[in-house]
């Protein structure tokens, strides 16, 4: 359904807005210093942006359309989500010198606030792209 280009565009513009937003917060919610913050959220948005291009590829498989449900929205952020937290609590934990229940307890703050913020990024793609195909089948 997305071409290859516009799964960097998802991903990418998903990833910078997720960090411009979580980085300053994460450093204040968890009293570790910005750089610190930074570099671990510089890390996991690598990791993310992978399982990001893996899990939207693999749901537009499952679910073939733009035109989603709040409820497939929200099974699409969630399984994002999910998979991203079991995939890097260790090394959340490991970077910050923190137990697995800390980190967890962190993450899934996190997971909370990028479960909207994907909700909202989607849809907002998506209709930001159906208006540009739109326009283009009219050209």
């Amino acid at each position: 359904m997305r071409s290859f280009k516009e799964r960097l565009a998802h991903m990418s513009l998903f990833e910078l807005g997720g960090l411009v937003i979580v980085t300053p917060l994460a450093s204040w919610l968890s009293g570790h210093g910005l750089g610190e913050i930074g570099v671990l959220a510089a890390a996991l948005a690598t990791v993310a942006m992978l399982w990001n291009l893996v899990w939207n590829w693999c749901f537009d498989r499952l679910v073939p359309t733009r035109q989603r449900s709040l409820a497939q929205r929200f099974a699409q952020a969630f399984g994002f989500e999910l998979g991203l937290l079991i995939t890097t609590l260790p090394a959340v934990a490991w970077w910050l010198n923190i137990g697995l229940l800390e980190a967890f307890w962190l993450d899934a703050g996190f997971m909370l606030f990028f479960l909207v913020y994907a909700m909202a990024f989607n849809s907002i793609f998506d209709r930001i792209m159906i208006r540009r195909m739109a326009r283009g089948a009219e050209a």
